[in-house]
């Protein structure tokens, strides 16, 4: 006999890891036998189980219950007179860095995506956002998405030609919702990305918690309900949301946890987490409390609190499935 499948029944489909004690004896009392591990084995696991010589595993559940897709961990770089620029409630903008440069310095830590926003006050928003994507494209491998006055499909196939994988669309989205359905039209879902601003609606004891989207940047308040116009733009064919929250924005106590559980429950498309990352625990929390597809950071990498790295080992110790380097 050269190789056995060893199943753990007590751990077996309870997705808390394999017994390491059981393989380790295993191997270092039968060392010239290949074993193979199964019981609670998570594709998480597969560095564990190879640093005690388990060259080999099965998966079952991962697979068939859908549970087994990385987390991505998403800088985001918000661009003004071609610099990186961060402030707080959308204030106060203070500067950065090179965007260029920080594109090349976070695909090179191990990102998943990028997400730039251009914010620019400038008449010839095309060309700005245009020029941004053909930088960036040629620096970098991984998949990055573009925004800033987008306000037609025109727009957007300047932006994706240019090289960028998607494009974010905030205010035009609110303005004409139906730039959504004609953009997935001919560029597809997977490209469209519809970001969304919300403040918190002060309401009376015992309601259910609201939130009302702004526009152009946070400055201009409107009446329209982020619940209801989240499921408008699934049903219009966006492909996925980026959920800002203008109360918690550069604040970095954490994510608005309540907002993205509703937002989660709503949608069947990808959910991007957005806005008030200041420690590890937070990117978990909005991950797993919030319901979040993605979580998107941007003071705590551009200054240095915390690297990609640093976010994704923290998260694959808590056995939240991400891509490691």
């Amino acid at each position: 006999v050269t190789t056995i499948l060893g199943t753990d029944i007590s751990s077996d489909g309870m997705m808390k890891g394999p017994n390491t004690e059981l393989y380790r004896g295993l191997v270092g009392r039968f060392p010239t036998i290949e074993w193979i591990a199964a019981g609670g084995v998570s594709l998480m696991d597969r560095k564990r189980l190879q640093e005690i010589g388990v060259q080999a595993a099965v998966v079952g559940k991962e697979f068939y219950e859908g549970s087994l897709l990385a987390k991505r961990i998403i800088p985001c770089l918000d661009v003004k007179d071609g610099r990186t620029v961060k402030g707080t409630s959308f204030t106060d903008l203070k500067d950065a860095g090179d965007p260029v440069e920080l594109a090349r310095f976070y695909d090179e830590q191990g990102a998943d995506e990028l997400v730039f926003l251009d914010i620019t006050a400038t008449l010839d928003k095309r060309k700005v956002v245009a020029d941004l994507a053909r930088q960036v494209s040629q620096a970098i491998s991984i998949p990055f998405t573009i925004g800033g006055g987008i306000k037609s499909v025109e727009d957007v196939q300047l932006a994706l030609a240019a090289g960028a994988d998607k494009v974010s669309i905030e205010s035009a989205a609110v303005l004409n919702p139906d730039l959504i359905n004609e953009a997935s039209k001919y560029c597809g879902s997977q490209a469209i990305v519809i970001s969304v601003s919300p403040k918190r609606v002060q309401t009376k004891e015992g309601e259910q918690p609201r939130w009302q989207l702004t526009i152009k940047g946070g400055r201009e308040e409107t009446d329209v309900d982020l619940i209801e116009f989240l499921k408008d733009m699934q049903d219009r064919g966006a492909g996925e949301i980026l959920l800002n929250s203008v109360d918690e924005d550069g604040r970095g106590q954490g994510y608005d946890l309540e907002m993205l559980r509703a937002a989660s429950e709503v949608l069947k498309i990808p959910l991007i987490a957005s806005s008030g990352a200041g420690e590890l625990p937070h990117f978990y929390d909005g991950l797993i409390q919030g319901g979040a597809d993605a979580v998107l950071a941007a003071s705590v990498f551009h200054y240095g609190k915390f690297t990609v790295e640093d976010v994704k080992n923290y998260l694959w110790d808590r056995r939240v499935p991400v891509r490691l380097v």
